[in-house]
């Protein structure tokens, strides 16, 4: 799978479509939609399910330098007004700020990043390593041979949590039985 096929396959998602061309109306930095509604989509046009089949939410990533809760929870409120029109869940979250909570919430350290990029690197797996730009730029450090095969497979990232792994490909096996896991 090319570039071009993957955002033709990610973007039949109209969801997908709609939050990346609202994302400049945001007006935050280095903001991505990221990983599973973009991989989930493309392995639903490649097994011919409704392209929004399986899709619990839709991630965002920004990064700005301001790391208090306050200017997050802003861009939250402006987040959540922008996209409640399109009757789905969509969470934004601020990649300078990831070192803060990451620990209290999953119990293992995560140094701090300096891009949004980055914060994609960090995803359990290879597959999930997924991002598009509002000017359609798309950031696959790994490729697309995992998501074209439906392979889900560890990425041994600082923060991977075998726990973690194991719970999000049993959802997406139960979701997409032709998955192939590979173990943690």
């Amino acid at each position: 799978m090319n570039e071009t096929r993957f955002l033709s396959l990610a973007l039949a998602n109209e969801r997908n479509r709609e939050i990346v061309g609202r994302l400049p109306e945001l007006g935050l930095e280095d903001c991505w939609l990221v990983s599973g509604s973009l991989f989930q989509s493309v392995w639903n046009g490649l097994s011919g399910r409704d392209p929004e089949y399986g899709i619990k939410d839709y991630d965002v990533f920004y990064f700005d330098a301001d790391t208090s809760f306050e200017a997050e929870d802003r861009a939250i409120t402006r987040a959540h007004a922008l996209f409640a029109p399109l009757g789905i869940e969509v969470e934004l979250r601020n990649q300078a700020r990831v070192h803060l909570w990451y620990e209290a919430k999953f119990g293992t350290a995560y140094p701090p990043l300096r891009s949004s990029c980055e914060g994609i690197d960090r995803f359990l797996a290879p597959a999930c390593m997924v991002g598009i730009a509002p000017d359609m730029s798309v950031y696959a450090p790994h490729g697309f041979d995992d998501i074209e095969t439906v392979t889900i497979r560890p990425n041994r990232a600082p923060n991977f949590s075998a726990e973690r792994y194991v719970e999000k490909a049993t959802r997406w096996k139960a979701m997409w039985p032709e998955l192939t896991v590979l173990p943690a």
